[in-house]
């Protein structure tokens, strides 16, 4: 459980408990004493509050804020992203996270570095499902997206089996993204961003083999993180909650 929902009524102003299946939420986002947790309550509206006390039985949260509509959107976006070099990885999912994706799924692609390269030179694939909690304590979100295991390009396509819309960003032919979404209105898409060196042609023909639509932003060329970013943010602005 990564959302911390509540089978009571809160009021601002007032202290809640929580215990049971709610405090492994709390624990998993990393909740401490003096730490700000967003909790929902059984109406299903969302507040913040601060962490005044914790056992392992119980905490308790003085809650000061309640928000006027949902902190998730009512679209649900899942990013496949080519494991790119660096410290790039964790900027991603700490940029989409905030931006609102519901899971992110790093795969190898035939022009990327696996994960087995990157780690030899600097182990930090561990962190990235901490990353994602703290992008959401820092955003406010009531929902932590899932990080998925690292897997391969095909695999990462087998994962893709339900129904959605699903966008391949790919520079050399791919179709405006304005246009396409002008034919949709999805509540749920997948959305794949390749390596530096791009998709190959055998990568896109797999892709469209599952039901993919290539996309491209423009005629720039874009960093991997700078297009994750830049997609996520479209989409969210188009069919999302960002106004």
């Amino acid at each position: 459980m990564d959302r911390i929902i509540l089978g009571q009524k809160v009021n601002v102003g007032k202290e809640v408990l929580i215990e049971g299946p709610p405090l492994e939420a709390f624990r998993f986002q990393g909740g401490r004493v003096g730490s700000i947790v967003t909790l929902t309550d059984f109406g299903g509206n969302d507040f913040r509050g601060t962490v005044l006390s914790l056992s392992d039985e119980r905490a308790s949260v003085l809650v000061f804020e309640a928000f006027l509509s949902s902190t998730e959107s009512s679209v649900e976006i899942i990013l496949l992203q080519a494991l790119p070099e660096k410290e790039r990885m964790e900027l991603i999912i700490q940029k989409v996270t905030e931006l609102g994706v519901s899971a992110i799924l790093p795969f190898k692609s035939k022009r990327s570095i696996s994960l087995e390269e990157r780690d030899a030179k600097q182990k930090k694939s561990h962190r990235w499902q901490e990353i994602a909690v703290k992008a959401v304590q820092q955003s406010r979100r009531a929902k932590v997206p899932r990080v998925e295991p690292y897997r391969s390009f095909q695999e990462a396509l087998e994962g893709c089996r339900e129904e959605a819309l699903k966008l391949l960003l790919w520079e050399e032919e791919g179709e405006p993204l304005r246009k396409v979404l002008r034919r949709y209105l999805p509540k749920k898409v997948y959305v794949m961003v390749g390596p530096e060196g791009g998709f190959t042609e055998e990568e896109v023909k797999s892709a469209k083999d599952r039901g993919f639509i290539p996309i491209k932003l423009g005629q720039r060329i874009l960093r991997t993180e700078t297009a994750a970013i830049t997609l996520v943010g479209i989409l969210q602005y188009e069919l999302g909650d960002l106004s």
